[in-house]
């Protein structure tokens, strides 16, 4: 029987390829034991429960007194529009304020360089929000551009978002991964007669998380981990080691 088996895993592993991220099946033979080594895997689709959206907006001065003053209006619109359109206060975090000199370089006639001046000061105030609120922060990022209206000059950067509950998923894929590839050994084991026995050995691929609907294309050896999308696909290999009987 065993004989059957070992001839079968031969020409399986002849005509199969397989890359870390693809299912396997390999038999191979000790001087004690058969066994069979199989790479199985699970996926799983959700939705982000967290969203990170972050700005900045600035004001320009020839001191650093009417840059702040300026700023500082700006931060009570900015922080005013945010709320009126239903955002937490306890969401909003500024962060500290940058300054930068503002130089300008002199040309002559000529165009050559002749000197360069000092013209004032740039503060830039930046801002994160952060909430469970996705579709609301979501909304009001593409929204952002009534600042215009309100003289504030905001830049806004894409939304991250990412998902609280990682470890519970992990937990349950990695349950789901194993069970798939326990399946796969008692598939191709049984169709020659034989049975698994013991769990020799076991070990965990990279975790991926891709936006969902994504290919494979995205994955990475050292593991993906996607905050560009709402809408994500987590997927993980288990790599059993059985003995046969």
């Amino acid at each position: 029987m065993k004989k059957h088996l070992n001839t079968i895993i031969v020409c399986l592993s002849v005509i199969i390829c397989v890359s870390i991220f693809s299912a396997s099946i390999i038999a191979l033979k000790t001087a004690q034991n058969d066994y069979i080594l199989v790479t199985g895997s699970a996926t799983k689709s959700f939705v982000s429960d967290l969203i990170v959206w972050r700005g900045s907006f600035s004001k320009k001065a020839v001191t650093t007194k009417e840059a702040y003053d300026k700023l500082k209006n700006d931060t009570a619109a900015v922080k005013q529009y945010l709320v009126n359109k239903g955002v937490d206060e306890k969401d909003i975090v500024f962060s500290s304020i940058r300054m930068n000199e503002n130089r300008e370089t002199e040309y002559n006639q000529e165009g050559r360089i002749t000197g360069i001046i000092f013209t004032g000061y740039t503060l830039v105030q930046g801002i994160t929000i952060e909430s469970a609120d996705v579709d609301k922060i979501e909304k009001i990022s593409r929204d952002v551009t009534e600042l215009i209206d309100l003289g504030v000059e905001f830049h806004s950067m894409p939304p991250e978002y990412y998902y609280t509950k990682l470890d519970e998923l992990k937990l349950d894929l990695i349950a789901k991964s194993a069970e798939n590839t326990r399946i796969r050994a008692e598939t191709i084991v049984n169709e020659s007669g034989a049975k698994i026995s013991k769990l020799r050995s076991a070990s965990l691929g990279v975790f991926q998380i891709t936006p969902e609907n994504s290919s494979t294309d995205s994955y990475s050896y050292e593991g993906f981990y996607d905050v560009s999308s709402k809408n994500k696909t987590a997927f993980i290999t288990t790599r059993l080691e059985y003995l046969l009987k």
